[in-house]
């Protein structure tokens, strides 16, 4: 049975300030709280953000509005069971943390439901004004959803059809088995629940799971199941899921639940249908994300898969997913049924498989996906567990662009399962990394400078804003003329095609890939100015034609300009027109690619005429070259993990290398392969530059031969750029040469290290790993006073300021010297004069000095004594002999001795 409950007023609300160490609204639409993220929630114009410690209300913009402790005394009530989790002050006694692990804003109720546990382990659930979570609606010790952490839960506000003018709102939560708290706790959930949002009390009251006289739910059977997204369109719910058996085989299971009259009545319409995601090895597929696609039906459904269990081989896939309401009897399922399940499965359940429309992105370690509509165009953000934010815009035929990183976190923490949309301006996303919030732009439309950039881009966000002069968002540019890419995917905003007829008569097609807002009529004109045109069709949009006048074209190329006029707007193209009989050679996919951009047709492998060959360069891809090379091999590249700026004088080794020109770089992130040209190529080695790229990642690596063919594979990795938060020790001496240990991340990737009192004098790391870098400082130069100077760090052709600084002082003076002798040696005692440079005993060496030999003087120690440093020291005695002098490396005074 339900718990009674009980009305309260919050105790105390924390508000946070900008001023808080670490909570403040950062550049580029970010904010970082002082705890891990659980969950968040985005509900119109706000955000809600869980901590371990908080609960944040924030503006659409990540402004903080309040905070909320989320720790407190839990006091039994006197009413049955009840309880009340009063708010205390910093000064009181906490003994009770409220971990929130459901969180729902009910918009149309003006609340905001959060649910977890707390430190005894069982269930707790408030209700809070939507608007001002200071103020508490209702509290009340039960258990919604999981009580421990668990992210392999689901909870969704969902709506049951009463009848056909009424439904009602119910909490769905999918809940990974937590049997022994459930005992613990006299909780009825189950694994799938619906829990009311109502507080009537004739209906149970709120988060009741009753349904007139009984407690409806789906159970699960002998299985291990983690929910992974749940959602409803229109009256069907749909709920998704990894379902483990006893055999270890992994099945991604859908279900589909009919909303309809009341819980009993929607937990029984369940029907199941198992997700393929290939046919060889897909036991170990599982679901990782899910977004679903607006725009149905069909229900067109988004998930990335992690295709071998382990999370490293990622796929972004496209079901379609639409329910199955009419096969199949209902609560027939070998994973789950509702009510008491059978002791043994019934070997006739078999449910339907659902196969991938198509595979659409493979990138590693993708952990979340959000979908959404623009235009005709699905426009999917991806985020991956090294804290990168992709964007891939495809069109209605699933062509994919090339894919653009919005943000790139300077190291690698993951992004959060959900990716949510700013329902305000519907231009940026929501990307929450560990402690951190961020606030992505949707598009970087302003970056593209010209009209060909805006165009060739293929954003489907953007557009050429023709009274602005540059390109922008769609809604940005109101009453203006606009151009933008058109509905599907094309390769170039304007192609064109060579076509010789039987009199020998060229002419010149020009195609334009666009989309056209106009405010009037669209005035569609083309203009060749100083080619000769002879009277041809009159433009069409997206179409014109010039007839040369001549049947031969220079052996040079023809160079053409193409003016289009589209209403007020125009556009120019330049070209150079090559005659398609005279590209000749021996067939290579190199030459092949000249071909079909020169406007021309390949065909019985050469190049002629485009209404004569085949135009499409995909033809390109199975011509083989006739001048025989021998071919390549990759055994190494040196280094083969850089940063994301690359790494300049990379060695890659390997044999027959002697033939090689380039070495080509090519991501899934994007659509056309780098290449660096190589030097000191001795045949088994050569020296090439690894570029710098806007994604992390692995990437594919091969030579090119003259020809244009690439052979050998290998790889290379990029991570995160470094960074340096600590220098140990932080100072030095004018004379310079102490050796400073450098603090932070990915620090094995510099090349070199600056200061900035002399960036002429690049340090050289004298060894380095992931944390620390090691180097001696270079000398301050003509200086008597002491300073502060910075730290920068070289990586290939950046150079990035570490987050430190470190004080030059002068040199360190001993003031005098002592030496003692014993039996088998001499004791040394040096007196430092007293300074800030807090020299260890480990940075100095001595060696005593007589007649010309040195004796090397073994260190020991160093004490203080009211701020005067003494360093001890011993040299083995081979004769009688007085030291005289020290000699003390690095070149320190050291005054005259004192004999004891």
């Amino acid at each position: 049975m339900r718990r009674c409950w009980k009305m309260f007023g919050f105790l105390c609300l924390l508000f946070i300030l900008c001023g808080e160490p670490g909570l403040c609204l950062e550049e580029h639409g970010g904010f970082t709280f002082d705890g891990d993220i659980r969950r968040f929630a985005v509900a119109t114009n706000t955000v809600y953000i869980a901590t371990q410690e908080k609960l944040y209300q924030l503006s659409h913009d990540l402004v903080l509005v309040q905070s909320l402790s989320l720790r407190g005394i839990l006091r039994d009530g006197t009413d049955g069971g009840g309880a009340q989790f009063n708010r205390v002050s910093d000064s009181a006694q906490w003994n009770s943390t409220f971990r929130i692990n459901v969180l729902l804003p009910f918009v149309g109720n003006e609340s905001l439901i959060s649910c977890g546990g707390t430190d005894g382990g069982c269930g707790y659930c408030e209700v809070l004004d939507l608007k001002d979570i200071s103020k508490s609606l209702h509290s009340e010790q039960i258990q919604v959803g999981p009580v421990g952490r668990s992210d392999a839960s689901v909870a969704v506000l969902v709506n049951v059809k009463k009848d056909p003018t009424k439904s009602e709102t119910f909490i769905l939560t999918a809940v990974q088995s937590e049997k022994e708290k459930l005992e613990k706790c006299g909780s009825d959930s189950q694994t799938v629940n619906l829990h009311n949002t109502d507080n009537d009390e004739r209906k149970g009251g709120i988060f009741s799971l009753l349904d007139f006289n009984e407690t409806p739910s789906i159970r699960v059977k002998d299985v291990d199941v983690e929910f992974v997204d749940g959602f409803q369109i229109s009256s069907t719910i749909y709920l998704l899921s990894n379902v483990r058996s006893g055999s270890g085989n992994n099945r991604v299971r859908l279900i589909w639940l009919e909303g309809k009259s009341s819980k009993s009545q929607t937990l029984k319409s369940f029907r199941g249908a198992t997700l393929r995601v290939s046919d060889v090895g897909g036991e170990h597929s599982r679901l990782v994300a899910s977004s679903v696609i607006p725009g149905g039906p069909p229900v067109l459904w988004s998930g990335v898969f992690s295709v071998d269990g382990t999370g490293t081989n990622t796929e972004l896939l496209v079901f379609d997913i639409s329910p199955d309401l009419t096969g199949g009897k209902t609560d027939s399922d070998p994973d789950f049924c509702s009510g008491t399940c059978p002791k043994s499965p019934d070997p006739k359940q078999t449910p339907k498989t659902l196969k991938p429309k198509t595979v659409l992105f493979r990138q590693s370690y993708m952990t979340s996906v959000l979908a959404v509509k623009q235009k005709t165009w699905m426009v999917f953000f991806i985020g991956t567990a090294d804290g990168q934010l992709i964007k891939l815009a495809v069109d209605k035929n699933y062509h994919t662009t090339c894919p653009r990183v919005l943000y790139r976190a300077s190291d690698n923490r993951p992004v959060f399962p959900k990716i949510h949309l700013d329902q305000v301006d519907h231009k940026h996303v929501y990307v929450a990394l560990r402690n951190q919030m961020k606030r992505v732009p949707v598009s970087k439309c302003s970056t593209y400078r010209n009209v060909h950039e805006c165009l060739s881009a293929q954003d489907p966000y953007c557009v050429w804003c023709n009274s602005k002069n540059s390109c922008t968002f769609e809604d940005d540019c109101k009453d203006s003329e606009w151009l933008s890419t058109p509905d599907d995917f094309q390769q170039k905003v304007v192609s064109y095609k060579l076509v010789k007829n039987n009199t020998g008569q060229l002419s010149l097609i020009i195609q334009t890939h666009l989309t056209v807002k106009q405010t009037d009529q669209l005035n569609f004109a083309c203009q060749f100015p100083g080619t000769s045109c002879r009277n041809g069709p009159s433009p069409q949009f997206p179409q014109c034609t010039c007839i040369l006048t001549t049947s031969t074209l220079p052996a040079e190329g023809l160079p053409v300009t193409v003016r289009f006029r589209l209403g007020r707007m125009s556009l120019t193209e330049q070209l150079k027109l090559t005659n398609c009989s005279e590209i000749r050679g021996s067939p290579t996919s190199v030459l092949c690619q000249r071909c079909i951009n020169s406007g021309c047709g390949w065909i019985n492998n050469g190049c002629s005429w485009a209404n004569q060959g085949v135009d499409n360069d995909s033809v390109c891809q199975t011509v083989r070259s006739g001048v025989i090379f021998s071919r390549p091999d990759i055994s190494s590249i040196t280094p083969s993990v850089v940063s994301f700026y690359g790494r300049n004088h990379a060695v890659l080794s390997g044999h027959n290398l002697s033939e090689v020109t380039r070495v080509r770089i090519q991501s899934d992130m994007t659509c056309t392969p780098k290449e660096s040209p190589v030097w000191n190529n001795t045949g088994v080695n050569l020296t090439f530059h690894i570029p710098s790229t806007d994604s992390k990642g692995v990437v594919k690596v091969c030579v090119v031969l003259p020809d244009g063919s690439c052979h050998g594979h290998s790889k290379v990795t990029y991570q995160s750029s470094p960074s340096c938060i600590k220098t140990e020790p932080s100072s030095t001496w004018f004379s310079g040469k102490r050796i400073i240990t450098l603090i932070g991340s990915n620090l094995e990737f510099v090349e070199e290290v600056i200061h900035s009192h002399n960036p002429q004098e690049v340090r050289v790391p004298r060894n380095s790993n992931s944390q620390n870098l090691t180097y001696e400082t270079a000398a301050a130069g003509n200086t008597r006073s002491a300073f502060i100077s910075s730290v920068f760090l070289k990586v290939a052709n950046e150079t990035l300021v570490c987050s430190t600084s470190f004080t030059y002082y002068p040199d360190p003076e001993f003031i005098t010297f002592m030496s003692t002798k014993t039996r088998d040696k001499v004791l040394v005692s040096l007196q430092k004069k007293e300074d800030e440079l807090e020299m260890t005993a480990a940075e100095l060496s001595v060696w005593g000095v007589e007649d010309g030999k040195q004796y090397p003087c073994i260190m020991k120690n160093k004490e203080t004594n009211k701020k005067t440093e003494f360093f001890s020291c011993q040299i083995k005695k081979t004769a009688d002999i007085e030291f005289q002098h020290l000699m003390v490396k690095p070149s320190f005074k050291v005054h005259q001795a004192a004999q004891c």
